[in-house]
């Protein structure tokens, strides 16, 4: 019998740095692994480590040594904190902030002998729009945009999603609202995206995720490298992260999606009538 189990890969992505983007993948991965989700977080900011040093990890492997022939995916892959896993990037290695295409196509192949090991994958991407933030965004099945309200982030959060809706056909996007003060702010940041989006780009989807409220627990989470649901569960923000997480899984529910890790890495070597995997 055919396996029809499915795999997600989600991509936590961000015009610009400093939105908090690591600690929400990091919370989120926490979120769903108590509902009982076998979840892989990937720290897609290859050359630039920040998910092990969040989490007070100190991995012996790296992806450069999966990348270099060194180790398989699995010896890599280590546990975190509160039970999920991490994929975990090198710190100061240049090389890795540009894959090429042969670098792309061993690291679709390796992560294809994984699927069956998780339900969940999490990429933390880099900022910006560089090649490798555009391939793990493009390799995703669904793209969180997180953005704040500095104009900063809503101007180049933008930028992004211009490049993968008119580059790379992406026209889905989830947008995240990350340390908004309300309800109402929330609302303005989106509708400000979404008001642009729609006058200049090629009809993307926007899809409004939620917002996060500001926190200092955050702050102190992270000082003491841990997430702020292990530490912190009650708070404000804790609470809005497993209402998020629920959210995304009730998503899932519906049946938006389809076929397994498998077939999404296939279509990626083009082997059915979607965009080839992208340039280097």
């Amino acid at each position: 019998m055919e396996n029809t189990r499915r795999i997600r890969v989600i991509s936590v992505t961000s015009g610009k740095g400093g939105v908090g983007k690591t600690s929400v993948v990091a919370n989120l991965a926490q979120a769903f692994q108590s509902m009982g989700k076998r979840v892989l977080v990937l720290d897609a900011d290859l050359g630039l480590a920040n998910m092990d040093i969040m989490l007070g990890l100190n991995p012996r492997y790296t992806m450069d040594h999966v990348l270099k022939g060194q180790k398989r995916l699995e010896e890599v892959i280590i546990a975190a904190p509160g039970g999920f896993h991490l994929l975990p990037a090198a710190s100061g290695i240049q090389e890795l902030t540009h894959l090429d295409y042969s670098q792309r196509l061993f690291l679709l192949n390796e992560l294809d002998t994984i699927q069956d090991s998780f339900d969940l994958v999490l990429i933390d991407t880099g900022a910006g729009i560089s090649s490798n933030v555009m391939f793990f965004n493009f390799a995703a099945m669904e793209r969180v945009v997180i953005i704040t309200n500095e104009p900063t982030s809503l101007t180049d959060a933008y930028a992004l999603i211009k490049v993968l809706s008119s580059k790379y056909k992406q026209k889905r996007f989830k947008v995240l609202i990350n340390w908004a003060r309300n309800a109402v702010e929330s609302d303005h940041i989106f509708r400000n995206l979404s008001l642009v989006a729609d006058k200049y780009l090629c009809s993307p989807r926007l899809d409004y995720l939620g917002w996060i409220p500001y926190d200092k627990q955050f702050s102190r989470a992270i000082l003491k490298q841990d997430t702020i649901l292990r530490l912190n569960p009650n708070t404000p923000a804790s609470r809005s992260l497993m209402a998020l997480a629920k959210k995304i899984l009730s998503i899932a529910d519906q049946g938006a999606f389809e076929g397994d890790i498998k077939f999404f890495w296939h279509r990626l070597l083009n082997c059915s009538p979607t965009p080839s995997l992208p340039s280097a």
